[in-house]
């Protein structure tokens, strides 16, 4: 199976994920936002897969601090240009794999799609 990472690298959660998979003996690909960015057509499919409420981080320090104008009217259209922009914004972690994908760290969405 492959399957690739996207996120963080000290983010917690991203760390959480990535030891479970290693535990696993799961190889993955990461793919690091701050090095690499957020391509936004990816966005736009993950977007279009699981909603942009779900893929965007709205709890996070990084969408709060943006400005009012971009938090205001969002839509799918918005939100994957403010994640493109902002790939802080963008929930993490987020796996493609065969079966899909995965947004967030759960583990028992995880066991059952990946083991």
């Amino acid at each position: 199976m492959v399957i690739e990472v996207f996120g963080i690298p000290n983010c917690d959660t991203v760390k959480k994920a990535r030891k479970w998979l290693e535990a696993r003996g799961i190889d993955y690909a990461f793919h690091d936002y701050k090095k690499k960015g957020a391509d936004p057509a990816r966005l736009g499919g993950w977007v279009a897969s699981m909603g942009w409420e779900t893929v965007l981080n709205r709890a996070g320090t990084t969408f709060r601090k943006l400005p009012e104008e971009d938090k205001v009217g969002l839509d799918a259209a918005k939100a994957v240009a403010v994640m493109a922009a902002n790939p802080s914004a963008i929930k993490r972690p987020v796996v493609e794999h065969p079966g899909g994908l995965l947004v967030g760290f759960k583990q028992a969405e995880w066991e059952a799609a990946l083991t």
